[in-house]
């Protein structure tokens, strides 16, 4: 395990530099299935937030790696000026792959840590990530950038993001590192981002999120008990939605 943000963030940037399906070199049917497949997750996500998106707002995606979630809420929401940013530039190159097949062009796109954006001070409307801030690591750091970069009443969403009791931590870190070892994954820890959440001066609510679209036969199994027991999306593994909020005062 890389002992240090540094580490982390090079592990992440080689990854995006030198993968066979997604460098900026490849044109990998993979991928392009890999991701649709996520998509359908994402619109779920969209539609189930859908009030509080802004659809002809300023929009900012975080952790986007080739910026394709972007290039889906610019398509839903052609009036809005949406940027899309990730740690590694390898990433970002790959953004016209996914423009062409979309059809669209968002606004802006840009390298940058998750928590150092290129943006001004309270101007943006959403900032958004799709399963991307367990990556981020600087938890509060980033929570900082995003209260700093939102307009008063702004919101911020990490969608479908795993996130764990603190007890089971340990269980929910092996579990996604088997998954897909060539990157270090992570696990939100709940409490603890409510509560970085609160020190950074955002509102935050937890809206736990079983989905079972894109699942294999044991996820669905596991993720079904959980819809149906929702007592258990608290206490056991669960992906969730976070949605933070900048207060207007």
């Amino acid at each position: 395990m890389p002992a240090t943000l540094e580490e982390k963030q090079n592990i992440e940037n080689d990854y995006w530099r030198d993968s066979e399906h997604e460098s900026p070199q490849t044109d990998s049917i993979y991928n392009i299935v890999n991701k649709m497949s996520e998509a359908a997750i994402l619109l779920d996500c969209f539609k189930r937030h859908e009030a509080m998106l802004s659809p002809n707002g300023r929009v900012l995606e975080l952790g986007g790696g080739q910026g394709w979630a972007a290039c889906a809420y610019k398509k839903l929401y052609p009036d809005a000026h949406v940027t899309t940013t990730d740690l590694s530039t390898f990433a970002v190159a790959s953004l016209p792959k996914w423009e062409n097949l979309f059809t669209i062009n968002v606004d802006k796109a840009y390298a940058c840590k998750s928590y150092e954006t290129n943006e001004e001070e309270c101007t943006l409307d959403i900032v958004f990530c799709f399963a991307a801030a367990h990556h981020f690591v600087a938890h509060k750091r980033t929570l900082l950038e995003i209260r700093r970069i939102l307009k008063p009443g702004g919101k911020a969403i990490y969608f479908y993001e795993p996130a764990t009791p603190r007890l089971l931590y340990p269980f929910a870190y092996r579990r996604v590192n088997r998954k897909r070892p060539e990157v270090p994954e992570d696990v939100l820890i709940t409490s603890e981002l409510v509560k970085l959440s609160k020190e950074s001066g955002l509102d935050v609510d937890v809206d736990y999120y079983p989905s079972l679209i894109h699942r294999g036969p044991f996820e669905t199994v596991y993720f079904w008990s959980l819809r149906k027991a929702p007592v258990l999306q608290r206490t056991l593994p669960c992906t969730a939605n976070f949605i933070f909020t900048k207060n207007s005062v």
